[in-house]
């Protein structure tokens, strides 16, 4: 395996990282020597265990409580990114929602989307040039145009595949400060809430889609790739990174974005 390089002294935001492939990937980021803001909405024991668990390993993390649609949360990441690690330069766009019934009927579109742009935009602003930013999304979502999904999953891939389209319209302003932007792309994830819930709603919906990948990421597994685009300097701007895959969705559509490298 390629070795990856060092991070040391940079400092990373990964959101909704209190659990599942953003704890994953932010433990990864800070075994490579990044400082990581561990982000939460509501579970603070989970996050502040993803911290200890970073800490006794001799990395550096703080937890940070931020509902990423709100503006004060969005400012308390960067300014904890940058308090605690002296710079935010990796950005990792992980956090994403949508199938909750309590916070409104356009919670999806407003946490998949708009809350990704303006964190985006708003972290840009203290990011330094050379800084990379990674956008997790699916491949029911990446795909959702030209392949349907499940019923119960289509307001999130719609708004998530919303998300990526603008934050794809930044690019020409990322690239003028030096900011690298790349999206992973995986199928169902093993273990993810997302998928166990779809698989309670429509019983069989798991192995349908390892039946038809051939083999679905585990939680880690996604989490390692995600890690792994970071320091890369192989990849261009715009970079879809196609996680285990996406044969069956790529015959059928292609590249919707034309932007495999």
């Amino acid at each position: 395996m390629t070795e990856l390089p060092d991070l040391t002294g940079r400092g990373a935001i990964v959101t909704g990282s209190s659990r599942g492939v953003g704890a994953d990937t932010a433990k990864f980021l800070a075994e490579r020597g990044a400082g990581v803001v561990v982000n939460y909405r509501q579970k603070a024991p989970r996050a502040k265990k993803v911290v200890s668990a970073i800490e006794e390993a001799g990395g550096k993390a703080v937890a940070v409580g931020a509902d990423i649609t709100e503006a004060q949360g969005r400012a308390a990441m960067i300014q904890a990114a940058t308090e605690n690690f002296g710079e935010l330069s990796i950005l990792i766009l992980n956090a994403s929602g949508g199938m909750e019934s309590d916070l409104g009927e356009d919670y999806a579109m407003r946490l998949n989307r708009d809350a990704q742009v303006a964190l985006l935009t708003e972290a840009a602003e203290v990011m330094p040039e050379q800084s990379e930013v990674v956008f997790v999304t699916s491949h029911q979502a990446h795909f959702i145009d030209q392949v349907d999904t499940l019923p119960e999953y289509e307001q999130v891939a719609r708004s998530k595949r919303a998300g990526e389209v603008a934050l794809r319209a930044q690019i020409p302003a990322l690239t003028a400060k030096g900011i690298r932007l790349v999206v992973a792309t995986a199928d169902m994830i093993e273990g993810t809430i997302t998928a166990t819930l779809l698989n309670r709603m429509r019983p069989g919906a798991i192995e349908a889609r390892r039946q038809a990948a051939g083999k679905l990421y585990t939680v880690a597994e996604f989490a390692e790739e995600i890690a792994g685009l970071v320091g890369r300097t192989d990849l261009q701007t715009g970079h879809t990174e196609y996680v285990g895959g996406a044969e069956d969705f790529l015959a059928v559509a292609g590249d919707p974005d034309h932007a495999e490298n």
